[in-house]
């Protein structure tokens, strides 16, 4: 009697034993779940913030040859705008990334016109590298042009030179745009001050 009473005493420590055990196992496990959720979701996040540095990167142009300032004269022909948004002496927000330090800066507006815009794509006449999608020719820089915009895909020589070796070459018209451009001044993000910027649209400045 007293042998099964030993054995049915021991049966049951064991059983709590394991149950314990058990018990550890499964909150264990839980642990580990979460620590490996949580890596995975740290990643995700840190892979995420890369891409949204690389957009962001992709999105400023090479311009590190650029004319940022200029002399404030316009080409011959070119009218000032009827109606701006923004007239001479207006304060508004840059949003446009033509160049570091450009995006999100206060702009002064120097001068507002009417006229066709154009991205375009040509090969320097210093030699250097083929620029593609160069923002902004306007049509009263293109010589020889009519009164009439050029559509995408024609071609024509550029009287300007917004960036080194420009002013002479042949572009071809990326793209067309009829709209009202501005002449700014502003102070990057670096420090520089820009004068007489040419050129942002109407839709890259916002109020303040």
């Amino acid at each position: 009697m007293m042998n099964k009473l030993m054995i049915g005493i021991i049966s049951v420590t064991a059983a709590l034993t394991l149950s314990a055990c058990s018990g550890d196992n499964n909150e264990e496990a839980k642990q580990n779940e979460t620590n490996v959720s949580e890596e995975q979701t740290n990643d995700m996040a840190g892979h995420d913030m890369g891409n949204m540095d690389d957009t962001e990167n992709m999105e400023v142009m090479d311009h590190s040859n650029m004319n940022h300032s200029g002399s404030g004269e316009v080409p011959e022909g070119l009218h000032e705008a009827q109606n701006p948004k923004f007239s001479v002496g207006d304060t508004a927000i840059i949003q446009a990334n033509h160049m570091a330090g450009m995006n999100g800066v206060e702009a002064t507006i120097v001068g507002a016109y009417d006229t066709t815009v154009y991205t375009v794509s040509y090969t320097p006449t210093n030699g250097g590298d083929p620029v593609t999608n160069h923002k902004w020719v306007i049509h009263e820089e293109l010589e020889g042009a009519s009164d009439q915009p050029l559509e995408p895909g024609a071609e024509a020589k550029i009287s300007a030179e917004h960036m080194e070796g420009m002013e002479g070459a042949t572009a071809t018209i990326d793209t067309a745009e009829e709209t009202t451009v501005y002449m700014v001044d502003y102070t990057s993000t670096t420090g520089e001050k820009v004068t007489n910027h040419k050129w942002v649209t109407e839709s890259e400045l916002a109020a303040k």
